[in-house]
């Protein structure tokens, strides 16, 4: 695994753990951010080409997720090179190697994310013991079958939408990642009456400015298959949603998708980061210079660890929920704000809000960030 220039500051990364076992072609990473606030709750990732520094970014992003969240834990991540795909005999016996050789980080709980679900999460449960997001059998509120995520992005284009003057009612959607956060997401959206006009996974991209048929998108990735599957559909290549028009185009797969050298071919209102890290920096510039308003991913796709976060901590689903559009309502509104007062950027308040939480909670450790 390719290790890179792995980020770090005084919040952290507090320990940074490579997994290696040449015997089950076992090669993961676990980055313990900082736990000022509590332990560390992050996705295990499974990708072929998963990086330590891309593991890094995501363990901070879950920092600031959860201390924007107000909740009593830190930020981590792992991730385990391979393909996500692969038999799920395999992948069980990878993901129990793994989370066997980490049982003692009891500084990090695992939780799912791209390439993994709640019955990952059973498994590393009944390995270890310390997991979120089970199976509703297991006594767990399964995040991904709920559309956690997708309802807490409902949440931020609701309060977003306001502030700008967008309506949802008719409002053309665009999902960059249609699968566990893009598909909720699109159905939340399309009961305020947004309109679904493009979508894309890793084999195509479906337009149709009338409105795509959502029922069969859902019926067909539920079933095993690409959009390019879908019946009568007219695929285009993977990266041609950018060019969708839209008024809300949300990310929700890989970092980096929307970079300097491609924003300007995007053409909307409001960008909503259903994925982690999903625009650099200086993209996420430009769409400011032109008058788009993006929420940054800790606030707006907060919603799947807030539910994992009140799972642990022995909530019903329904508190789970509830709590899900509160606190992400809240952060929408106090990040928009901050934004206008200060006249910057919406992720420059975003990290504001959320850095001074940690270190305020580092004032109260005795070694700061663990």
């Amino acid at each position: 695994m390719s290790q890179g220039a792995t980020p770090g500051d005084h919040l952290g990364p507090a320990k940074i753990i490579r997994v290696v076992h040449q015997a089950l072609g076992l090669d993961g990473v676990l980055v313990i951010d900082n736990v000022a606030r509590g332990p560390s709750i992050g996705g295990l990732r499974v990708a072929p080409d998963v990086t330590v520094e891309e593991c890094a970014r995501l363990a901070r992003a879950m920092t600031f997720k959860n201390a924007a969240a107000d909740l009593a834990h830190g930020g981590g991540k792992s991730v385990l090179r391979g393909d996500p795909r692969m038999p799920p005999e395999r992948k069980e016996a990878l993901l129990r190697a793994f989370a066997h050789a980490l049982r003692h980080e009891t500084d990090y709980i695992f939780g799912p994310d791209m390439g993994t679900d709640e019955t990952c999460m059973g498994w590393i449960s009944d390995e270890i013991g310390r997991a979120v997001a089970l199976p509703a059998a297991l006594g767990g509120i399964p995040l991904d079958e709920l559309g956690a995520t997708g309802f807490g992005l409902r949440h931020a284009a609701e309060v977003a939408g306001a502030a700008i003057g967008l309506e949802l009612e008719g409002a053309r959607t665009v999902v960059q990642g249609f699968g566990a956060v893009g598909i909720h997401a699109a159905r939340f959206l399309a009961e305020r009456g947004a309109v679904l006009v493009g979508a894309s996974d890793s084999k195509a991209t479906l337009t149709d400015q009338a409105g795509l048929d959502l029922a069969q998108l859902v019926a067909t990735k539920r079933a095993g298959k690409s959009l390019a599957d879908v019946p009568d559909a007219r695929p285009g290549p993977v990266d041609a949603v950018i060019d969708v028009a839209c008024d809300i185009w949300i990310p929700a797969a890989r970092p980096d998708v929307i970079t300097g050298d491609n924003v300007d071919r995007l053409q909307t209102r409001l960008v909503l980061q259903g994925a982690n890290i999903p625009c650099t920096d200086d993209a996420e510039r430009r769409l400011a210079e032109r008058g788009v308003t993006v929420i940054p991913d800790f606030i707006a796709n907060a919603g799947g660890v807030i539910c994992a976060a009140m799972e642990y901590a022995g909530a019903t689903r329904t508190a789970a929920f509830e709590a899900i559009g509160e606190k992400i309502r809240g952060n929408v509104e106090a990040v928009l704000a901050r934004s206008r007062g200060r006249g910057v950027l919406p992720r420059e308040a975003a990290v504001e809000l959320a850095a001074n939480r940690v270190r305020e909670a580092m004032r109260h450790r005795r070694f700061g960030i663990f």
